[in-house]
């Protein structure tokens, strides 16, 4: 069951004829949810559809779903700053800073990686801002010398957490086993988080034995995304969380539209099923379990 039409921030303005597509259109808001819950990844700066829509808009949508508070992350420099600015404008969020594992190597390349990693050390000082993220290695988009930049940021991205003690946020992609040896080389931070969980059964195994959090995203309700279902499955209750990673990830049916905090409930419902859970209980789990990695929102 969802509404007809996308909360009105999200709706484009009548006769937007330059805009045709409609695969930029924002779905329907899905129907609210029983116990609130908390997006744990979202990218408010970036833009994705056709509109430009606040933060405050964008939590107040969020939050006519049953999805409550949300954590801003930065991937440079320019989103970690807009992210500081988004914690003190509304109190629904919290927020994580970093380089992205892909962006590692450009600042590098222009000998300004130290320089970034010392001001994300000094931006994740900010009372709001909880984690350090999103950081890790990436196989896909990064090669070659680039890897070896990648690995280094996400070194001195588990320091920085360590030692300010906070949650570390790791991006993960085709990267599984580099990241975990990472992680027990450098001695993981009290709190990790696999945000858009990507791996399978072994990985998940890998993440209870270690109480590491899997935060799941609309991949999980893909209909090739078998792997992921499998590794929900089989996740301890305490160790699971909800993101939306938007304005991507979008979860079916609306794969490849735009999407946002307010979708939430869609990949709430197929965790659901997954798991064969209440939904009010698997809210009130969800719920816990991300005060517990990132502390209260008040």
């Amino acid at each position: 069951m969802c509404n007809s039409l996308a909360p009105a921030p999200y709706r484009a303005s009548p006769g937007a004829e330059e805009n045709p597509d409609a695969r930029r259109e924002y779905p329907p808001a899905p129907e609210r949810l029983p116990v609130p819950v908390m997006d744990n990844h979202t990218h408010l700066d970036f833009r994705h559809g056709l509109i430009e829509v606040s933060v405050r808009d964008a939590m107040d949508s969020a939050e006519a779903v049953g999805v409550q508070g949300a954590v801003q992350v930065g991937c440079d420099l320019e989103s970690s700053r807009f992210t500081v600015q988004a914690v003190e404008a509304d109190p629904r969020l919290l927020g994580a800073v970093a380089i992205h594992p892909n962006d590692a190597p450009l600042y590098a390349g222009r000998g300004e990686l130290e320089a970034a990693l010392a001001e994300i050390e000094e931006l994740a000082s900010h009372p709001r801002i909880r984690a350090i993220g999103e950081t890790g290695l990436d196989f896909f988009r990064t090669h070659g010398e680039g890897l070896a930049h990648q690995r280094h940021s996400f070194r001195r991205h588990i320091d920085i957490a360590k030692r300010l003690g906070l949650t570390l946020q790791i991006h993960d992609r085709d990267a599984h086993d580099d990241v975990v040896q990472v992680l027990r080389e450098e001695g993981a931070p009290e709190r990790v988080v696999f945000h858009c969980f990507s791996g399978d059964e072994e990985l998940a195994r890998i993440c209870n034995d270690n109480g590491w959090y899997m935060s799941f995203a609309g991949t999980m309700t893909f209909k090739n995304a078998g792997n992921l279902r499998a590794a929900l499955a089989i996740a301890e209750p305490r160790r699971i969380l909800v993101e939306t990673d938007s304005p991507f990830l979008t979860p079916h049916p609306h794969r490849g539209r735009p999407n946002a905090s307010y979708m939430v409930p869609y990949t709430v419902r197929s965790m659901a099923e997954v798991t064969e859970s209440d939904l009010a209980e698997l809210c009130s789990r969800l719920a816990e379990n991300t005060l517990e990695a990132y502390g209260s929102w008040d």
